[in-house]
């Protein structure tokens, strides 16, 4: 089994190594089919794992030793249980699906090979983040996961906007990074190892423990626990886009579709969640650490929602889709329903992947144009896109029997259960949010696929320095080639079933055992929820009866009422409240801040540091300084060296002189 372990993530790096060292000359078949093939070996390993983890074995170390310094000992090694065996099934399978969808996406772009490099060096990175046994591993993919990032949404790196985007990704994740590491570093200093089972071992005898955040000053004393929870968190908060670290991934849209699917829907953006939910021995023992990361999660989901109701791009209609989602699956966390965060992220990786890739299929059925209002009628033209962005819209608002339904109903009921400070203001937050989750969701899907047909009306958007336009007056959209529709049928498949499917041994079963760690006494929420609702069915009765389906059925018919009924209605809506959609259309001003404030002062401290340390100081004190004090001399010198005999001879009697008079004064005994 160890010799499998170490498949999952080789098999899909050989593939990044081939496709990548050998782009330029290898023909495009040959390079999709190792890329793919390295990930398919991938999933094929890993459903073999599951069925020997669900045997009850499990494994926790280490392959090799990186390094040791000191005391220290930095291995890579791996913790295969039912929480890591999860993670792995879905990034394996989505980017496989991925990967087959890419050869349709991407068959004209001149970067194909490179492309294929990239996605299976992130699968590598990504599976070797939730694999790893160690706080060091788990910073390593966290780390490359960001890199390969970085290099997919500025893929096309010709584009001003995709360069911008990506700088954009990589300084607000720097952000939560520089958090993170500082969590992992006060792991080091006080539990003495990165091995997770030993610090969580050990970390209910430190449940008390203060460190001063100024040596020697008392008064600076902090809790352990809680100052290493709420590090580790912002390190969440930047890569799973948790308001204020949000503000990266809607530009992250930049990159081609596939990398939306992959990356900012199913994989990266869950590695907080996955993390979060790793470290539960941690967050248990700090009260403070949950109610910030419920409050936060909160706000993510229901101000994120906001935003996607005004979006005319399909891509960011969905991005901000998985914001709010992301939001809902933090605010599990924060309530203790770990398990219950894990569910939802793994139904979500399915039907998220899936509304990406339909949205894929539709910009390509359009000619690159991804302006909703430029669009309606599809459905006649592309039945497969429709029907499956159909069941991934209902699996994201939540209808009863679908995947979403299940991950999304237990999240609000484990909040509505929850003593957690904040846990109030969070149940509100995301029963609003199932009104939004469905209003955008129906908004996209009525726009697209039903009404008038609205191809060639241009809204003057440019893509970059995309070339394409759209259809041309008269053109009609025709439906997307077998490789990319393949795969939005085998994602709409669970998202119809797999929550139903693993509801019961995931939330009130012992599927994850050990995993997942919960304080039942002080955190009663996963007892109190398998008391109330145990298994599919009890949920599913509860569900007609329960203000969410009508929340979510709502949110539907405003939807239809305001673009299929009365389309003039959002005209007068807008003009009614113009100050607040002014609000929406500048996103809460994060980015007007960001720009103004963090990027203005970094640049006026940039100035102050320039002129005053380098050109002021360094330059002009130390440099030029010591330059003037060599040319000084130089003249004196210049002076004393005349060139003639005499000269000398005259300041050699002078200096004996001054050395007697010297020696007699100081001993005048001699």
């Amino acid at each position: 089994m160890e010799k499998l372990y170490l498949l999952v993530p080789l098999a899909p790096l050989f593939g990044a190594i081939v496709a990548g060292l050998f782009c330029r000359v290898l023909p495009r078949c040959l390079a999709h089919s190792v890329a793919i093939a390295g990930v398919g070996i991938a999933f094929v390993a890993s459903i073999f794992i599951y069925r020997d983890v669900a045997a009850g074995n499990t494994f926790d170390g280490s392959v090799y030793q990186w390094l040791s310094s000191g005391d220290y000992v930095f291995q890579v090694g791996f913790l295969i249980d039912p929480l890591s065996v999860t993670m792995m099934l879905v990034v394996s399978f989505v980017s496989l699906m991925v990967h087959i969808y890419t050869i349709g996406y991407m068959r004209d772009d001149p970067g194909y090979n490179r492309f294929f490099s990239y996605i299976s060096l992130f699968t590598f990175s990504m599976l070797m983040l939730v694999m790893s046994n160690n706080f060091m591993q788990l910073f390593f993919g966290w780390e490359a996961v960001g890199l390969v990032s970085y290099l997919l949404i500025g893929f096309w790196y010709t584009r001003p906007t995709a360069i911008f985007a990506n700088l954009k990704a990589f300084l607000a994740n720097r952000v939560g990074d520089f958090g993170f590491i500082l969590g992992i570093g006060l792991v080091l200093a006080h539990f003495g190892t990165l091995d997770y089972q030993p610090v969580f071992d050990e970390a209910r005898g430190l449940a008390d423990a203060t460190f001063n955040l100024i040596p020697g000053c008392d008064s600076t004393a902090v809790s352990l626990l809680t100052t290493t929870c709420i590090l580790l968190f912002v390190g969440a908060m930047g890569k799973s886009a948790q308001v204020p670290l949000h503000v990266w991934l809607p530009d992250s849209m930049e990159g081609p579709t596939p990398i939306s699917a992959l990356i900012h829907a199913a994989t990266m953006v869950t590695a907080g969640i996955f993390m979060v939910a790793r470290m539960s021995p941690l967050f248990e023992l700090s009260d403070a650490a949950l109610s910030l990361v419920i409050v936060i999660g909160s706000i993510t989901a229901l101000f994120m929602g906001f935003l996607g109701m005004i979006q005319n791009d399909i891509k960011r209609v969905v991005a901000y889709s998985t914001l709010s989602q992301l939001g809902y699956m933090t605010v599990a966390l924060g309530a203790s329903a770990y398990s219950v965060a894990i569910f939802h992220l793994m139904t979500h990786a399915f039907f998220k992947a899936l509304l990406f890739l339909a949205a894929g299929s539709v910009i390509i059925g359009m000619h690159h144009d991804q302006d909703i209002r430029n669009m309606g009628g599809l459905r006649k033209y592309m039945p497969w896109t429709w029907a499956t962005c159909l069941v991934g819209s209902l699996a994201l608002i939540g209808t009863p029997f679908f995947s979403g339904f299940y991950s999304k109903d237990s999240i609000i009921e484990a909040v509505k259960l929850s003593s957690v400070a904040g846990s109030g203001f969070a149940y509100f937050s995301v029963m609003a949010g199932v009104f939004v989750t469905a209003f955008y969701s129906f908004r996209m899907y009525f726009l697209v696929f039903h009404g008038e047909e609205r191809f060639g009306r241009h809204h003057a958007q440019t893509h970059g320095d995309e070339e394409h336009h759209g259809l041309a007056p008269g053109q009609k959209p025709r439906e997307t080639p077998w490789v990319v529709t393949v795969p939005l049928v085998l994602l709409a498949i669970p998202s119809v079933f797999i929550g139903y499917l693993t509801i019961e041994p995931m939330l009130f079963g012992d599927f994850f055992g050990k995993a997942i760690f919960v304080d039942a006494g002080a955190h009663p929420v996963m007892a109190e929820l398998a008391r109330d609702f145990h298994g599919a069915a009890a949920m599913a009765t509860h569900a007609l009866i329960s203000p969410v389906f009508w929340l979510a059925a709502a949110g539907v018919f405003a939807a239809w009422f305001c673009y299929l009924g009365q389309p003039d209605v959002p005209a007068a809506i807008k003009a009614a409240c113009g100050p607040l959609h002014t609000l929406l259309e500048n996103k809460y001003y994060f980015d007007r801040f960001n720009e103004c404030v963090i990027a203005g002062g970094a640049r006026l401290l940039g100035r102050g540091l320039w002129k005053g340390g380098d050109a002021g100081i360094i330059d002009g004190l130390i440099v030029g300084g010591s330059v003037r004090i060599v040319g000084w001399t130089a003249l004196l010198m210049r002076l004393l060296q005349s060139g003639h005999i005499y000269s000398y001879a005259f300041m050699m009697i002078l200096g004996l002189c001054a050395l007697l008079t010297l020696t007699r004064w100081l001993l005048p005994s001699v």
